[in-house]
């Protein structure tokens, strides 16, 4: 198993964490934003009101994007576990 060979499974492998991470945790940020703007502008400093709506957002985000990520997982494990003989050489 060349260096080339583990670098480009750990690059691909990591690109794939960055994507689904991403997915998740972007939207969240976008409502704290919101709620950010909100209650600077109304002078509200409760924190549940900033953390209800993420939490909620992340778990709707799970919910949506959930067959999506396990898939890309899925497909990622069936790629390495079919180049095997390859991969180990």
């Amino acid at each position: 198993m060349s260096a080339d060979m583990i670098l480009d499974v750990y690059g691909e492998a990591f690109m794939l964490i960055i994507i689904l991470v991403s997915v998740i945790v972007l939207p969240s940020l976008m409502v704290g934003l919101v709620i950010s703007v909100f209650q600077a502008a109304t002078q509200i400093n409760e924190q549940t009101l900033s953390f209800l709506p993420r939490l909620i957002m992340t778990l709707v985000v799970i919910m949506v994007a959930g067959p999506w990520i396990v898939g890309k997982i899925k497909d990622l494990f069936a790629y390495l576990f079919h180049n095997i003989p390859y991969l180990i050489g």
